[in-house]
């Protein structure tokens, strides 16, 4: 009850408990303000994240459309001659820590541009579709960047908030009925020494 060590007799017992009791409390209040902010940021990057899923979805069916339009008219072979020769994009994660929970608080991403030497799209709607997906690509970055902050905030949400569950409802009732009882075993104590006194003092006066 008191960490794993047997809780002594008499008052330096009362004082040890009476010490894990403030030490409990303290330690709810703060994880009870943690959680407040957390839930606060939380909710925070959640809206990003719905916002970020909903650019980049807009901006993939943007993408796609231009596409398919760029396909029609020239075919599959013109995707894979204007994609030859193109460097991949690279992602750059920003992370932070926010209580104690480290996690991305943005992303960017560099998108190379065309070399001279790769061939220039088929058509306008493969130019418009290239220019679309990078676009697409930035915004997916942020979207996970997004999704991934929440989700780690998020279970830090959940864990402080069984942290704080464990101590108010189980932890601190315990170290108060123990206290409660050591408070009775020292009353108890102490009325008995006080009753031996007074039989004492009544038997020396005889």
């Amino acid at each position: 009850m008191t960490g794993g060590r047997r809780t002594p007799p008499g008052r330096a017992g009362r004082l040890r408990l009476r010490h894990s009791l403030d030490v409990a409390e303290r330690g709810a209040d703060l994880l009870e303000q943690k959680l407040r902010i957390l839930r606060s940021e939380h909710e925070r990057l959640v809206s990003a994240q719905e916002a970020a899923a909903r650019a980049w979805h807009d901006l993939l069916s943007e993408a796609e459309r231009w596409l398919l339009r760029g396909l029609l008219l020239s075919g599959e072979p013109a995707l894979d001659a204007a994609a030859t020769g193109i460097a991949p994009a690279e992602v750059t994660v920003d992370w932070t820590t926010s209580m104690g929970v480290r996690h991305p608080a943005a992303a960017s991403v560099s998108v190379p541009a065309r070399p001279p030497t790769a061939a220039a799209p088929a058509n306008t709607a493969l130019v418009h579709a290239e220019a679309a997906y990078a676009r697409a690509v930035r915004t997916a970055a942020e979207y996970a960047a997004a999704r991934s902050a929440a989700e780690l905030v998020g279970a830090e949400v959940v864990s402080t908030r069984h942290r704080v569950r464990a101590l108010r409802r189980h932890w601190i009732p315990r170290l108060r009925e123990a206290l409660d009882r050591a408070d009775l075993a020292l009353e108890q104590a102490e009325h008995e020494d006080g009753v031996r006194r007074r039989w004492a003092a009544r038997s020396s006066e005889r």
